[in-house]
């Protein structure tokens, strides 16, 4: 697949810019791109400056060649024409402003969310007030009135999807998960062969999903109204109401309603939540409503509001503690090459680290020529002390070069494995709670390493590529120590897309 113009770039025009945005197509020479304000599996948000208007957007940049390879374009149009379908219904969206692509990267204009996350206030104040929590339900209820309304489904709606614009209302993002019905059957059809593929392989936030999506069944208007509901007890208790130590164990928790709630929960909170946690989807509250959704908009909570004027938002901070709001200096040059992007990605890491150095992460020193300077003695000693290590029965009496917990994706879970790089070469990955060996991934002269991100990285290898991810946020020294070693036995034929 290729990426097209004319399916991909939109100019004012087709996304209604507001007034003062030009109508000629934009690129990223348009912009000054500041910090990264937020990370997904095949993007990174920035928030960017218009240099023509001065205005500040949050610009979300798609890598293509990982959109392609992972086979992700469905994916991203997907979203685009969402964001099209929904444009100018509600302030409780994300607004497309415009897309533009360029050889590298698609990238898409949005709404500026400077208040950040639901997810990140719910964090801050352990639990919200039964107001707040009623007054944001409510607008996440009208949200999904207009989305239904317009044929949407959303499907990925959780805490982190949820964003607080300038004013304290929520604006609802991120669609590239949502399913956009259709009256023709056979349309349908097709777009529940897709979800069923999706299902497969997915990857996000566990917590949040429905039952019909976990049973490979048919996906409605419903499960964004089971969204809701662990949204509202989450909103309240601090916590998501399924919680395990592992998704699977997330998703049989939810596939059995295994959930309770802790003690003082507000009784008419927990009557709406109970009517929304069903595991049949008709058979939510609201489900099945002529007019959406009167009869979540008529439960007890819900006394006394107001839906046609909710008034405005509660407080979430103190007046004395301010949301710090990130700046993008005078003294930047618009556009987004690699060293840049690479740079902002760091900082989003490191936020203590000043924009304009490109700082050096202590931990990267200690394996600077992690092989090259070992002797014949150095390998001796080291082997010997290692010998003691509950690792050494597992690489086969080579020496380790580094080892680190990283979670190997596959399929619907990611594995958490330990990861042992030694002299041969050879990578081992050991099940750390079993303490088996699982595998190793094999080297040639063909082995690749990319990094996506400070924690994703891939390890490509003549008949498959590894998804790995770094919890720690090291993924870049992971790259560069096991090139180092590629160079080290393969001297004449080392590359690496990273840099």
């Amino acid at each position: 697949m290729t990426f097209q113009n004319s399916d991909f770039v939109t100019d004012g025009r087709s996304t209604k810019m507001t007034p003062g945005d030009s109508v000629r197509k934009k690129s990223p020479q348009d912009f000054v791109f500041g910090k990264a304000i937020g990370e997904g599996s095949f993007s990174t948000v920035y928030l960017a400056k218009d240099i023509h208007t001065n205005r500040e957007y949050a610009i979300k940049v798609l890598e293509k060649r990982h959109i392609l390879k992972e086979n992700k374009m469905d994916y991203v149009m997907r979203e685009k024409n969402v964001l099209q379908i929904i444009s100018g219904s509600s302030n409780h969206f994300v607004h497309l402003h415009c897309t533009f692509q360029d050889n590298q990267r698609l990238y898409f204009v949005l709404t500026y969310a400077k208040n950040g996350e639901l997810l990140t206030k719910i964090n801050e104040l352990k639990k919200f007030t039964i107001e707040m929590a009623r007054y944001y339900a409510a607008e996440i209820v009208l949200a999904l009135e207009v989305l239904h309304s317009k044929g949407v489904i959303h499907r990925d709606l959780k805490p982190e999807n949820i964003l607080f614009d300038e004013n304290w209302h929520i604006v609802v993002t991120d669609f590239g998960s949502a399913k956009i019905l259709k009256k023709d059957s056979d349309d349908n059809k097709e777009q529940e062969a897709i979800s069923r593929r999706r299902k497969n392989s997915f990857v996000g936030t566990a917590q949040y999903v429905s039952p019909e999506l976990l049973q490979d069944t048919e996906v409605c208007t419903a499960s964004d109204l089971w969204a809701l509901g662990c949204i509202l007890y989450q909103m309240l208790s601090g916590e998501a109401p399924f919680k395990a130590g592992s998704e699977y164990l997330i998703f049989q928790k939810i596939l059995k309603l295994d959930y309770e709630f802790p003690e003082g929960f507000n009784k008419t909170a927990k009557d709406l939540v109970e009517k929304l946690l069903v595991l049949v989807p008709n058979k939510r509250l609201g489900a099945t409503d002529s007019t959406p959704y009167v009869s979540i908009r008529d439960h007890e909570f819900f006394l006394d509001l107001d839906f046609n004027d909710l008034g405005p938002p509660p407080k979430l901070m103190k007046e004395s503690m301010p949301t710090p709001q990130p700046v993008i200096p005078d003294y930047l040059e618009p556009g987004l090459d690699e060293h840049r992007a690479t740079q902002l990605q760091f900082e989003m890491v490191c936020p203590t680290t000043p924009t304009v150095v490109t700082p050096r992460r202590k931990k990267s020193e200690a394996n600077r020529n992690i092989i090259a300077n070992l002797t014949p003695e150095d390998v001796e000693r080291r082997l010997e002390a290692q010998k003691k290590e509950k690792w050494h029965d597992f690489v086969e009496g080579n020496l380790i070069l580094k080892k680190g917990l990283l979670d190997k994706r596959k399929g619907l879970f990611p594995r958490r494995r330990m990861f042992l790089l030694t002299m041969g070469p050879h990578l081992y990955y050991v099940d750390p709670t079993a303490m088996v060996l699982k595998g190793e991934v094999p080297w040639s002269e063909c082995m690749r390493t990319e990094s996506k991100n400070f924690k994703t990285f891939f390890v490509h290898t003549p008949n498959r590529t590894y998804y790995l991810e770094d919890p720690d946020g090291y993924a870049l020294e992971w790259c560069r120590t096991i090139d180092e070693v590629k160079a080290h036995y393969f001297p004449s034929n080392t590359t690496s897309s990273q840099d």
